[in-house]
């Protein structure tokens, strides 16, 4: 398991963003050389958890618990094949796009180590909207991605440090629980009666699904 390629975007106006501002980050490149990774600090305040990475709808997008977004350059292939187009690193918008890992499948709370240093752990998956749409240029983009269930994931940073092409992943820590990232996107979007099978991740969640899922089971039980 390997990290293929570190990815940052800057802000850059855009005609398809719903950001008040009309810019995105979500246009995403490879990078070389180190990158430093921390946590950015909370939602609402803090951006990316990759310096030099923009994010500019901090209402939505960013903070520490979505400090990362990674994605797996076999889901990528997965889609290359079925949309007839190149998809290079990061054309997702994610930071990490990743080899030989099951992003997808991650538990919520497992751990990776990349690197020498840093080490991040699994919050949630990605959920798409308009301006991922319109990055992509794709027809009904969001029910499409939606309907495959493999989002990739959002990680919160445990242990900064730099990070660059090429380095290891190691998974240093996986939950006992049966929740995984894909299990999360479609509690929250397609199947919301899995909701309650949330919890057994407990505060590992990020806390949007968490209290979501805590509201569903008061409601409806389980």
């Amino acid at each position: 398991m390997k990290l293929l390629s570190v990815n940052l975007g800057r802000a850059k106006a855009v005609p398809y963003t719903d950001n008040p501002e009309g810019v995105t980050g979500i246009d995403k490149r490879p990078v070389t050389g180190p990158v430093w990774v921390a946590a950015p600090g909370p939602k609402g305040i803090g951006g990316s958890g990759l310096a030099g990475d923009a994010v500019c709808k901090l209402q939505h997008h960013g903070g520490d618990d979505q400090a990362v977004y990674a994605m797996a350059r076999e889901d990528l292939d997965v889609w290359e094949h079925e949309l007839g187009r190149t998809l290079a690193d990061g054309a997702f918008g994610e930071n990490l796009t990743t080899a030989g890992l099951d992003v997808s499948g991650a538990r919520i709370g497992e751990r990776w180590r990349i690197g020498p240093e840093v080490v991040l752990e699994v919050t949630c998956g990605r959920i798409p909207c308009r301006t991922f749409q319109g990055h992509l240029g794709e027809k009904g983009w969001v029910k499409r991605f939606t309907q495959r269930g493999a989002p990739g994931a959002y990680l919160r940073v445990i242990e900064p440090g730099e990070i660059r092409a090429g380095d290891a992943i190691e998974v240093v820590h996986r939950p006992g629980h049966d929740v995984t990232v894909a299990l999360q996107f479609r509690a929250v979007t397609t199947e919301r009666t899995l909701l309650p099978r949330l919890l057994a991740a407990g505060e590992a969640l990020h806390p949007e699904s968490l209290r979501a899922a805590r509201e569903y089971a008061d409601k409806h039980g389980g």
